[in-house]
């Protein structure tokens, strides 16, 4: 009598040629497994919507020395280079220089970040004051155009009593 073993075994070489991905674990197959998605028909949340959205008024974060070095090495490059089209190349040459510079020759834009990097903070402050309602009520405009503000009103106060 012989043994069935190697019948099992041809079934088996020939079911897996058919499907490779199944090798016997059960699963259903992927087309198999979109049909029973597309019956349930339950939306998942991409990643865009789950993550949080950003709020518009929050202050953007300080570029680092290295980029504010690159915001002049662009308007340097570009004078250089008017024919030249490629971000990656204007990179690469920004990244090849900032290495080769000295800390003396970093450090005016090391001092511009970090003054960048201060005001960001004192913006952030004020941002978290006004989320957590302790702020002074002040208005959404800065220091700075509030006073451009009253120099147009002291402006126009001066050309009204000229007339």
């Amino acid at each position: 009598m012989k043994s069935a073993l190697p019948l099992f075994f041809a079934v088996l070489n020939f079911s897996l040629s058919l499907n490779p991905r199944a090798k016997m674990t059960g699963r259903k197959s992927t087309a198999e497994a979109k049909k029973t998605e597309s019956r349930l028909a339950v939306k998942k949340k991409t990643k865009k919507e789950k993550k949080s959205e950003k709020d518009p008024n929050k202050p953007k974060r300080p570029p680092s020395a290295f980029f504010v070095f690159m915001e002049d090495f662009r308007k340097q490059y570009k004078e250089k280079h008017p024919n030249n089209k490629s971000v990656a190349a204007v990179g690469k040459a920004g990244g090849e220089k900032w290495k080769s510079m000295s800390d003396e020759e970093k450090a005016p834009f090391v001092e511009r970040a970090e003054k960048r990097k201060e005001e960001y903070e004192r913006k952030m402050e004020a941002y978290n004051k006004k989320l957590t309602g302790d702020g002074d009520d002040e208005s959404d405009k800065s220091k700075s155009e509030v006073n451009d503000e009253e120099e147009e009103k002291q402006g126009d106060a001066e050309v009204g009593g000229r007339r």
